[in-house]
């Protein structure tokens, strides 16, 4: 049978139309899906995030690129991978370098700096001695400290006077006096130390002499003469004399004059000789080396020696410097995508599944702070020190996690610990065992660290912690490795250091925990276990004003515990934010029904206006006195939600009561107002439009905020229970488990719970939790026979 044609094309005239609305479907969610984004981006708190988001991708790509070209290699370091030269380069020969340096210092002449008064005094002396001598006719004549001085004979004496004319010396005497002065000036006298230190010092040959005005001589090591050597430098001074042109008895006098004054002419300047050491070794000019591409720098398995860290640097210097810039620029972007992209991820992370991050700038900001500072740590504590890269890498990524497991819960800290270790293995050039030695401490610290509610936990977190992290450290290193002895006892090192660090982590955390308090704006364990401590200040003062509030709020606080550990929630948390969430109501404890009297009532004189401001009232004091005692912001929310934005209904029904009433007595109003000719019925409807008077169900509420959490959304089911069982005459079990789920359902359906993250689930198991939690504490009493009311009273008291 033949198709016809004119059908065939209906039908996919059809289909196409219904294509192309498909299409433009779309297109228009798209468009209306980049709308929202606008709208999303828009809002002040996501915008603050994004910037947020950006500002820490771009510091931690930058803090990555930078740490990724620093050298990690130690001398002495057994390396895990051959290194090669990349490019050919030249080198300096280090180790040749510093020898022909130190040659040269070696071959230094040394520095002596002439003791310009001896010499003068020696000169002095000799050229006066004629003039001293003239009139001495006899050896007996002359000073017995020049005779000996001097060794003065008559010979002698006779033959200094001949130098002298007419009691002067003579001009030949002068001349050879100061012949024999600069062949002294040549040939220097010091102390036997220096003379010891100097001739035992191998390798140069010469001497420095510098006099005064810095003029300068060079003699040979061995012209020095030991000054304490009496003999050896008689015999020097005897050919100085010689030289001179003395003779006879003259050359002795000289020489005895010289010989028996033992004080050292030359003195030894080692400021001087360092420096010229200095400015000899730095123009001895570098041995370059040609090294070509391919060479060996050093082979997996060898201890780095300092010659192989020089030519590994050099080559990291040289393969900068001749690689093409786009290469090496392309390679940094490939770097910084990859920490941009890491960076985003926990950003996120954050969006998605931490909205206790996500709701407030200052946490978002804070978290952001906290990975920027311990990756920088990283970074810098392992290119400083690489041989504590053991626990340079891995103590700042560990202490990230704990802060944050404390901080908010364990999820996040597992997340964020472990993209923090990603970034730091990328920052620091480091393969899987150090991500998996990372990862492993921070697992062990989420998985020991449940709730923080003593010191002893922190304490057995971080040994934990470092046991696991020193134990997986020491196992991937022995697979990954060249094994040997040296190896083995750097993984042991290693092992260790990583351990270590995790219980330094646990330290600091412990000392810095009440300022990671304020800073994120949590309250741990250990402090909610000091608020619940009845003698805390508040509390007693709550004992002391308002006795039937605090029993009120201990009840509570038992009951609301359960519930909470029921679904999940922080049953600490709970505790303590139901101890304090009426202390409001100390200041005016007389206007609430558990703190008065049997038959005295103080609301039964005032208007209900009044009275709603002061009930509410106790909202805002409760407020005030947690600042005023330092209580924990987080508790803050407990006291301003835990009657969210409910009504205030005992002085509504009362408000509206005394309109009705008032609208009654009035005969005008009434005709206005009944329907059906009764008068005790009035339409609520034309109340509302005629009678501006009666009172709005909007201005009896609570002034909020509503639960924002579950911990809070479970004390405002509590408190409310707790109120109106007392309210039972007869409190059987089945009679509390309908007034809890009435009074559960009536704050549902009144969208109390409208803020917070609870089920429906947790719902119900809150409300079975608080039921049985209820008839424990209000279950029926035994009336015993023949028991009056007052005894069986007392017997129910004693039960």
């Amino acid at each position: 049978m033949a198709k016809d044609p004119s059908t065939s094309a209906s039908r996919t005239a059809s289909v196409g139309k219904r294509v192309r609305e498909r299409q433009q479907a779309i297109a228009r969610e798209r468009l209306t899906g980049l709308a929202d984004w606008g709208k999303l981006i828009q809002s002040p708190r996501n915008a603050w995030g994004v910037l947020i988001a950006i500002a820490f991708a771009i510091a931690c790509t930058l803090v990555v690129v930078w740490a990724r070209e620093r050298p990690l290699l130690v001398i002495g370091r057994v390396v895990d991978e051959t290194r090669l030269v990349r490019v050919p380069m030249t080198s300096e020969d280090k180790a040749a370098t510093d020898q022909a340096r130190a040659v040269a210092r070696q071959r230094t002449p040394r520095v002596f700096v002439a003791d310009t008064a001896v010499l003068d005094e020696i000169v002095g002396s000799l050229e006066n001695l004629p003039r001293t001598l003239a009139s001495a006719d006899a050896i007996d004549g002359v000073d017995p400290k020049i005779r000996e001085l001097y060794e003065l004979t008559a010979a002698g004496l006779a033959a200094i006077r001949n130098e002298a004319i007419e009691g002067k010396p003579s001009e030949f005497w002068t001349q050879k006096v100061r012949a024999f002065a600069d062949a002294l000036r040549k040939r220097p006298l010091v102390d036997e130390q220096t003379w010891q230190r100097t001739t035992q010092d191998a390798g140069f040959t010469d001497l420095k002499l510098v006099y005064a005005g810095n003029t300068e001589a060079r003699v040979l090591r061995s012209e020095m003469l030991n000054a304490d050597d009496k003999a050896r430098r008689g015999e020097a001074m005897f050919i100085l004399a010689r030289d001179a042109g003395f003779s006879g008895p003259l050359r002795s006098v000289v020489v005895a004059r010289v010989t028996n004054d033992a004080r050292p002419t030359f003195r030894y300047d080692e400021q001087r000789t360092r420096a010229d050491q200095d400015a000899l070794a730095a123009a001895i000019r570098p041995v370059i080396l040609e090294v070509p591409a391919g060479s060996v720098i050093v082979r997996r398995g060898e201890a780095l020696s300092p010659e192989q860290f020089e030519l590994y640097k050099a080559e990291l210097r040289a393969h900068r410097q001749q690689s093409p810039a786009w290469s090496i620029w392309l390679q940094r972007v490939g770097v910084a995508g990859a920490a941009g992209v890491i960076a985003l991820a926990l950003g996120g992370y954050v969006a998605l599944f931490c909205p206790r991050v996500r709701r407030s700038e200052g946490r978002m900001l804070g978290v952001a702070l906290l990975l920027w500072s311990t990756l920088l740590l990283a970074a810098f504590a392992s290119a400083a020190s690489p041989n504590l890269l053991a626990i340079a890498a891995t103590a700042p990524s560990l202490l990230a996690g704990l802060i944050l497991c404390i901080a908010y819960d364990r999820r996040s800290a597992l997340a964020f610990g472990v993209l923090h270790a990603v970034l730091v293995c990328l920052a620091l050039h480091q393969g899987v065992t150090l991500l998996a030695t990372i990862v492993a401490g921070v697992g062990a610290i989420v998985w020991s660290l449940r709730d923080l509610r003593d010191r002893g936990t922190l304490v057995r977190t971080s040994l934990v912690s470092g046991a696991i992290i020193g134990a997986a450290h020491a196992i991937l290193c022995l697979t990954e490795r060249p094994l040997s002895e040296a190896v083995l006892r750097e993984i042991y090192s290693d092992a260790g250091l990583a351990a270590a660090g995790a219980v330094i982590v646990g330290g600091i955390t412990l000392f810095i925990l009440p300022t990671v308090e304020r800073l994120f704006d949590i309250t741990t364990g250990m402090t909610l276990i000091e608020l619940r401590d009845p003698k805390h200040p508040l509390l007693r003062e709550l004992q002391l004003r308002a006795p039937g509030t605090y029993n009120h709020s201990l009840t509570v606080a038992s009951i609301a515990e359960s519930a909470a550990e029921a679904v999940g929630a922080d049953g600490l948390l709970t505790y303590v934010g139901c101890l304090y969430h009426d202390i409001g109501k100390m200041n005016k404890p007389d206007y609430f029904v558990e703190n008065q009297s049997p038959g005295v009532n103080k609301h039964d004189k005032l208007s209900p206006a009044m009275s709603l401001l002061l009930v509410v009232g106790h909202v805002k004091d409760g407020l005030e006195l947690a600042r005023d005692f330092n209580i924990p912001r987080p508790l803050h929310h407990f006291i301003e939600s835990h009657h969210g934005t409910t009504l205030v209904e005992f002085f509504f029904h009362r408000a509206r009561e005394r309109a009705l009433n008032a609208m009654r007595e009035s005969g005008e109003g009434e005709r206005d107002l009944t329907t059906d000719g009764d008068p005790a019925f009035i339409s609520e409807e034309r109340i509302e439009v005629n009678e501006p008077q009666v009172p709005d169900e909007f201005a009896f509420r609570y002034p909020g905020p509503k639960p924002q959490s579950r911990e809070a959304a479970i004390l405002m089911v509590c408190d409310a229970v707790e109120s109106a069982t007392r309210t039972l005459s007869d409190p059987t079990p089945s009679r509390i488990d309908a007034l809890v789920r009435s009074i559960a359902n009536k704050r549902l359906m009144d969208g109390q719970f409208e803020d917070c993250e609870i089920t429906l689930r947790d719902l119900h198991l809150i409300v079975e939790s608080v039921s049985r939690s209820v008839a424990s504490i209000y279950h029926a009493r035994i009336a015993y026979p023949g028991a009056g009311p007052s005894s069986r009273t007392a017997e129910a008291a004693r039960a």
